[in-house]
């Protein structure tokens, strides 16, 4: 019996719990995740050529990209690279790898490129959509994201045959705001960046917190003028007799 079968079998849980694998039945729904998710929705359904979502490592980015493929309707054909690497024309390769397109991954740029584009207009054809969703994109080079945005020029000269998704941590958005990444940052249609509040600790005091030195100047002052208005004559000796009996005033 392994320690996760004995926390299943004690607390009788239903599920295994305490594992780092990304399950998105227990996604914790906070409102940058919300927001993230509404992000990758619109650019699915408004047929972005591209959309970026990044987040700091440990964020639930996989954790969304699979409750996104839960979410997918019948008519998308869905690639999906996990670990995308390599320069111009591996990229290629891990595309038509994804679609599970049976191309010669031995054959020459041209040739892969033209098959992709056959494949990509064949499913449009048939009233699919291909869209190609890239995890972990931080990794792709100025080379590979270029390559992406070529790929998005297959067209049908009014709607979008390929769509990207690009999910990653922050250097992807820093990649991306490079001058010489401008044509690439034209194409996308929807960015979010999952955000990581820090706690906010409140402290239990079991008596009133004392009021600051610069409170109780303004509280004397306030009392002060009271008590000037109250003792017009005796004003200094009203003050200080008010001092000593905590601002209460008696006749």
């Amino acid at each position: 019996m392994t320690s996760n079968d004995l926390y299943v079998e004690y607390f009788g849980f239903t599920e295994r719990p305490f594992t780092l694998l990304p399950d998105p039945d227990f996604i914790f729904w906070s409102r940058s995740h919300r927001r993230a998710f509404s992000v990758l929705e619109f650019g699915v359904i408004t047929r972005a050529p591209i959309t970026i979502v990044t987040g700091e490592v440990g964020a639930g980015k996989t954790t969304l990209i699979q409750k996104l493929l839960q979410a997918m309707d019948d008519d998308i054909t869905l690639g999906l690279i996990s670990n995308a690497q390599g320069g111009r024309g591996e990229l290629l390769q891990w595309a038509l790898n994804a679609l599970s397109i049976d191309a010669d991954l031995t054959g020459t740029y041209v040739a892969m490129f033209q098959q992709l584009q056959d494949f990509v207009i064949e499913e449009y054809a048939c009233g699919r959509r291909v869209i190609l969703l890239i995890d972990e994109a931080q990794n792709l080079s100025i080379e590979g994201l270029e390559e992406l945005r070529m790929l998005t020029n297959i067209n049908s000269n009014k709607d979008e045959l390929l769509q990207l998704i690009l999910v990653g941590q922050p250097e992807l958005r820093q990649m991306i705001m490079r001058p010489e990444m401008r044509q690439f940052a034209q194409r996308v249609t929807a960015t979010y960046h999952i955000s990581a509040r820090p706690r906010r600790h409140r402290r239990l005091r079991s008596t009133p917190p004392k009021p600051r030195r610069r409170d109780r100047v303004r509280v004397h002052r306030r009392r002060d003028r009271s008590c000037s208005r109250t003792f017009p004559r005796y004003s200094a000796t009203g003050k200080q007799a008010l001092r000593f009996c905590d601002g209460l005033c008696r006749h």
